[in-house]
């Protein structure tokens, strides 16, 4: 993989003087390129011992993965802001590769930040978040960006703040990339999902979609599927471009045909712990505000270029893709769409639902 370049603190300080607000919702490309820009600060020379340490915690284990580049970004930002007085210690996947085991870690402090997708927020009292489970929620990563930082993004931070009694606080929004449809076939339109086995939720509204239009959505353990894609186990999968690479998905003779349906642009939450947040002063939190801000664009900008890296080195190696361009997208979002509005009105988030939309 390339070297992903780190954001500087003097780019991060100039960034956080704004918001996100908005930083997606033009016409030009989805990338950002984060470059190097020299560092002004007037910080004082680093201390021996710091004030404070973090430790930080993805359960990917890839230095290749976005959550990397992310976790070192806000290191790199913190430690140099605060010259020395904060000391981040980035874990990728050492600790534990167990999302709830990372919750579990949070909670009890020995952790101070973590990445990780949204549907534990449920169990922890926030049913809204099942939200973002909705396939065809967005349009596309400006509509995404524009929806998570604007009044959608702010309104879900704070509910979640206020419903799980200041213990998870959100730091910013990061991504997994867009998940497409690869199978042993191509597909274009939804009927040509009829009958195929495929691996995903096998509950929710992911499932009701996916067998609303045919298919059978069966459990097969993510370090499983390699397995099941080449002994013929599982027609097909959905994920998105960098996971499925990384794991030779598209080697198999069930992972060859990428079908971009672009289904669902998943959202992970940078988060903290509400109680350490409000325990550091308030010079700590502007460092820290600022380190998570220059994280979050980091890994936002590492996670659309590796997703065009691995589309690359997918058809090198074989894979056979129909781009957006050449789906029957239509036929797709419709079903979805519909289950959209009955999702929200039987759960009360019907201003949620409108929140997002009005975001395009």
């Amino acid at each position: 993989m390339k070297g992903y370049r780190m954001m500087s603190v003097a780019l991060a300080a100039l960034l956080v003087a704004g918001s996100l607000c908005g930083c997606g919702s033009g016409a030009s490309s989805k990338r950002r390129t984060i470059g190097v820009v020299e560092n002004n600060s007037s910080q004082t020379n680093k201390v021996s011992e710091p004030e404070l340490k973090m430790v930080i915690a993805s359960n990917q284990t890839s230095p290749d993965n976005p959550y990397h580049f992310g976790l070192q970004t806000f290191k790199e930002v913190a430690e140099e802001l605060s010259g020395g007085t904060i000391e981040v210690v980035c874990s990728d996947g050492d600790v534990t590769e167990d999302e709830n085991e990372l919750v579990r870690l949070l909670d009890e402090g020995e952790l101070q930040m973590i990445v990780c997708s949204p549907g534990f927020m449920a169990s922890a009292g926030v049913s809204e978040i099942n939200m973002l489970s909705l396939l065809y929620l967005f349009n596309g990563f400006s509509h995404w960006e524009a929806a998570v930082d604007g009044e959608f993004g702010s309104t879900m931070s704070d509910l979640i703040l206020q419903k799980t009694n200041n213990k998870y606080r959100i730091m910013g929004y990061w991504s997994a990339g867009v998940r497409d449809y690869y199978g042993k076939q191509p597909i274009t339109t939804a009927a040509d999902v009829e009958g195929l086995t495929i691996r995903t939720q096998i509950s929710g509204v992911v499932y009701d979609y996916w067998t609303g239009i045919g298919a059978q959505p069966v459990n097969v353990g993510w370090g499983d599927l390699y397995d099941a894609l080449k002994n013929n186990e599982v027609d097909s999968a959905e994920n998105d471009y960098t996971n499925f690479m990384l794991k030779q998905h598209h080697t198999t003779p069930n992972g060859k045909y990428i079908c971009e349906t672009h289904h669902d642009y998943t959202t992970r939450l940078f988060i903290m712990n509400g109680d350490f947040y409000d325990s550091l002063t308030t010079e700590q939190k502007s460092w820290i505000d600022t380190a998570a801000l220059a994280a979050t664009l980091q890994e936002r900008s590492v996670t659309y270029e590796m997703m065009d890296d691995s589309k690359a080195q997918c058809i090198a190696e074989g894979a056979v893709v129909t781009d957006y361009e050449h789906m029957d997208i239509d036929s797709f979002k419709a079903p979805a769409i519909a289950i959209q509005d009955n999702y929200a009105s039987e759960n009360g988030l019907t201003d949620y639902l409108e929140m997002v939309r009005r975001a395009r």
